[in-house]
């Protein structure tokens, strides 16, 4: 197994492939990409704008969606962060601020339980 690359690895190399062949990364600091992430989550958003949740584009959702994380994947490539392990700290974290037995079924902040 070792030298093959995971599924991580191999999207976010194709994704700096695409901007790189671009000429692009002259425009991805860390700012601008935090920016645009949020303006494809602005996007992913409008899909579900004035809809009920059962009546949305789903292809519509797929793309915005593929938007957010192509600018997540080059934000932690900028920064090289390893996607799995901030992913798995922050759970750790979560399970930590949000205890089982106290917020089980329950969608208040954990400040509040």
């Amino acid at each position: 197994m070792e030298g093959r690359k995971t599924d991580i690895q191999e999207i976010t190399e194709k994704i700096v492939l695409f901007t790189k062949e671009r000429d692009w990364e002259q425009f991805h600091n860390g700012k601008d990409l935090a920016l645009a992430l949020s303006i494809e989550a602005s996007e992913l958003n409008e899909a579900f704008l004035w809809k009920s949740a059962d009546d949305v584009d789903v292809e519509k959702v797929k793309e915005e969606l593929a938007d957010v994380m192509n600018y997540a994947f080059l934000i932690a490539n900028k920064y090289n962060f390893d996607v799995k392990q901030i992913i798995l700290d922050k759970l750790n974290k979560n399970a930590q601020k949000y205890p089982v037995d106290k917020s089980k079924g329950n969608a208040k902040k954990y400040t509040e339980l």
